[in-house]
């Protein structure tokens, strides 16, 4: 069958075909064979490795997020056909010049708004979390508690209804963190929406209204997806659907110079999420990217500097207090710096017990976020109202949780030696005053009754030993683990990095207190290494996470100890599950390329999964052919066989995409007979950039080309959109390979074609589809476990 590539059921599709639509059986796929000598020594070796199914029913479902809907894979390869060629041969040295300046532009430019953006979202999160706090801490000062709980509750409610509302009613792909959306799309899969103007509008301000709502969730991922989108809307000249298009950015309508783009916007939104430009180009490389090459380093690094700078220069103006209630803190986010970080034999066996730990509960945590995922879609399926409920059910649950803890500790008095500093009343910080009367604090408020940020800075802070008990610190893990996996889900933008760095550094300080008498190191430093465990075992991430800690804390003393406890978490979890971020694509049915093949692809060959019948056009075709052909398919790549009077035998002439056929239609360059016409009829016609991929908004369909009857009996010639060096590859080789080759290269067909002469010119097709595991699981049952 040519070119479906959708996901694990179904042919990928233009149009409104739901994903889920049972697969067709193929009706030409072979068993594996040894090869002759092989079988003649082993007669044992001459049956069939795998039994193949008759039937097969597997289909792809969106366990997580919105409805179904089809899933279509991106064209990162370079199409050499004749228009293509014409393109870059009009090309002067000044267009090319003005290329390369346009693509570090936009690559600054990224950089520029998406470091206002993280501005906008910390100052708002900030003044919104701050009023919210400081409005119930004077009705506090007044003993209103009632009044004051009710005023609490009632405006994290209403914040939290606003976020869900946002997300169900205008742009359900902006629930979430979105960093699996990106990951996906950067491995070449463009599903529904994730990346669309709507989607960012929702990402941003869904995003300040869920953090200042008082969820145990982050800003962060979410500015991951923030920064991708952002990227996307630029590097595609604006958006048709909204009217907001500019030919000067014409250059980048390519999937190919999108992905280099989105790529740095992905970069730029952690570095204004962390304040950690080098952490968040390491992010990109280890995570979110599938390719990669020296100069998209070079770039990607140019636009987290960007990002730094611009932060500095804005961090600086709210210090003199033009930000509102709070709006304090500098480049480094939680300085750690001024501490000495010398450590001994029985400190490291600590933090190889931490390291352990987190891992051990990171990959807990991984597991209930998988179970709970699965409840939350059958509440989501009922509907938008179903999502605002159970986001406010979870706001109430929190609040409570929040405002009724702190009333079961008892007050401590305050150190003596922080008398002006104790209680704090007024003002973000340690030491809150709470319930307590002056004179004392309530520890267990000063890391509920905070934003998240002042609650990781409570943790982080160094010398305060004695603030925060073992009682205290054990509710507070407790707490904040068991509502990051009930949070992470709901109807709102939200990152599960802040809750990770919470619960890790609660319970990192927790095993400092109680091991204090055994190792010397500070226990602000067992935060920090509790927190670091956490991500490892969570995220299974290593170098990313290392360097943004680092530039964090500006502690360069604790990286030892940093790797250590990562890659002890990282590797025991990984014994367990995989990453939350891998689990996320699985959960939303994307169909994405892992690096290594499966195993069972190593007994597979390329023709055993290719299924028919194949699709092919003639070199020059009936117009009404490629017609009822678009109509009655959805494939988006259709191989070309040169046959008479153009060639003495059939052979493989190239592969022709959808998009370009629609555009060659629409400019009528029709003949009366089957002869050839060349490239030149179609450039007085068109222009190469008409086969530009279009942005987000309405595409061209076979229904918009208002074709006449006389017009069904025309030929056209396909050779000047033809790619006439498609990818190809020998029935005969291992999946596996294949699999490697289709990842590493980005592609979106590879042809198959025959190992023996006297054949048709190509076998079939195989797309992103015939790699996903439970496809082959559906031909081939027992060739891979369950």
């Amino acid at each position: 069958m040519a070119a479906r590539e959708s996901g694990w059921g179904g042919a990928e599709s233009s149009t409104s075909t739901p994903v889920a639509t049972p697969m067709a059986t193929p009706v030409s796929t072979r068993s594996v064979k040894w090869e002759k000598d092989v079988e003649e020594a082993a007669g044992t070796l001459d049956r069939p490795l795998l039994s193949k199914r008759c039937a097969n029913t597997t289909s792809q479902m969106a366990v997580v997020g919105a409805n179904t809907c089809p899933i279509e894979s991106l064209d990162y390869e370079v199409v050499e056909n004749e228009v293509y060629n014409q393109d870059w041969r009009s090309r002067g040295k000044l267009q090319i010049f003005q290329y390369q300046v346009l693509k570090w532009a936009l690559a600054l430019f990224v950089g520029l708004v998406v470091a206002l953006v993280g501005f906008f979202s910390n100052i708002s999160v900030e003044n919104i979390a701050g009023f919210k706090l400081l409005l119930t801490s004077n009705l506090m000062l007044q003993d209103r508690y009632m009044v004051a709980f009710v005023v609490y509750i009632g405006c994290n409610t209403v914040l939290a209804a606003a976020a869900a509302a946002l997300c169900a009613y205008i742009a359900p792909a902006a629930a979430g963190s979105g960093i699996p959306e990106v990951k996906a799309y950067l491995n070449g899969i463009d599903a529904h929406s994730i990346l669309a103007p709507s989607t960012l509008l929702v990402k941003i301000f869904g995003s300040i209204l869920g953090v200042s709502a008082g969820f145990v969730l982050g800003k962060e991922g979410p500015m991951v997806h923030t920064g991708a989108c952002v990227a996307s809307f630029l590097g595609q000249g604006g958006s048709r659907k909204y009217g907001l298009t500019w030919n000067w950015i014409r250059y980048f309508k390519n999937d190919l110079d999108r992905r280099d783009l989105i790529t740095c916007g992905a970069a730029a939104g952690v570095a204004a999420a962390f304040r950690a430009p080098v952490g968040g180009v390491l992010f990109a490389l280890e995570e979110v990217t599938s390719w990669w090459r020296s100069a998209l380093l070079w770039r990607t690094f140019s636009t987290t500097a960007v990002v730094a700078m611009v932060l500095r220069g804005l961090i600086s103006y709210c210090r003199g207090g033009h930000c509102g209630l709070f709006g304090k803190g500098g480049l480094i986010m939680f300085d750690l710096s001024s501490r000495q970080a010398t450590y001994t034999a029985m400190d490291l066996a600590v933090v190889v017990l931490l390291g352990i730990l987190g891992g051990l509960l990171g990959a807990l945590f991984n597991f209930f976020v998988d179970r709970l995922l699965r409840v939350y879609n059958l509440l989501n399926e009922k509907g938008p109202r179903s999502k605002i409920i159970l986001t406010v059910t979870i706001s109430v649950i929190t609040s409570c949780c929040t405002f009724g803890l702190p009333w079961l500790t008892s007050c401590t008095p305050c150190p003596p030696e922080l008398a002006k500093k104790c209680p704090t009343i007024g003002r973000s910080g340690n030491f809150k005053n709470f319930q307590c009367p002056p004179g004392h604090y309530n520890a267990l408020a000063s890391l509920f009754f905070n934003t998240n940020d002042d609650a990781i800075r409570n943790l982080f802070s160094a010398g305060t030993e004695r603030e925060f008990g073992v009682s205290t610190l054990l509710t507070f893990f407790t707490t904040v683990y068991t509502l990051g996996i009930v949070t992470y889900g709901v109807a709102v933008p939200s990152g599960l990095f802040i809750p990770v760095i919470l619960a890790g550094a609660s319970f990192g300080r927790l095993i400092g207190s109680l091991l204090g008498s055994v190792s010397g190191l500070d226990s602000g430093l067992f935060a920090l290494l509790g927190a670091a465990s956490f991500l490892g075992g969570t995220m299974r991430m290593t170098v990313s996470v290392c360097v943004i800690l680092l530039e964090l804390t500006n502690d360069l003393h604790l990286l030892p100890l940093i790797m250590l406890v990562l890659l002890i978490a990282k590797t025991l979890a990984d014994c367990f599950n995989k990453g939350v971020y891998e689990q996320m694509v699985r959960m939303k049915g994307l169909p994405y390329l892992e690096v290594h093949a499966e195993p069972c692809m190593r007994s597979l060959v390329a023709g055993d999964v290719v299924s028919g019948p194949l699709i092919t056009f003639s070199s020059v075709e009936r117009v009404g052919t490629i017609v009822e052909t678009l109509r009655h398919t959805g494939h988006n790549g259709f191989p070309v066989i040169e046959d008479q009077p153009f060639a003495p035998a059939p052979e493989l002439c190239g592969l022709v995409l959808r998009s370009h056929l629609l555009v060659l239609l629409q400019g009528r360059i029709f003949t009366r007979r089957c002869v050839k016409t060349g490239a030149a009829d179609v450039f007085r016609t068109l222009a190469p950039f008409d086969f530009a991929k279009a942005g987000s908004g309405k595409g061209l369909k076979v229904e918009d080309l208002g074709l006449s009857e006389g017009d069904m009996d025309m030929y056209v010639d396909l050779h000047p959109i033809t790619n006439r060096s498609p990818y190809t590859v020998v029935e005969n080789m291992s999946l596996a390979k294949a699999a490697v080759l289709f990842r590493g290269l980005g592609l979106r067909h590879m042809c198959v074609v025959p190992r023996t002469q006297g054949r048709p010119p190509v076998v079939g097709i195989l797309t992103r589809h015939d790699f996903m595991p439970q496809y082959i699981r559906g031909l081939y049952p027992n060739s891979m476990p369950r």
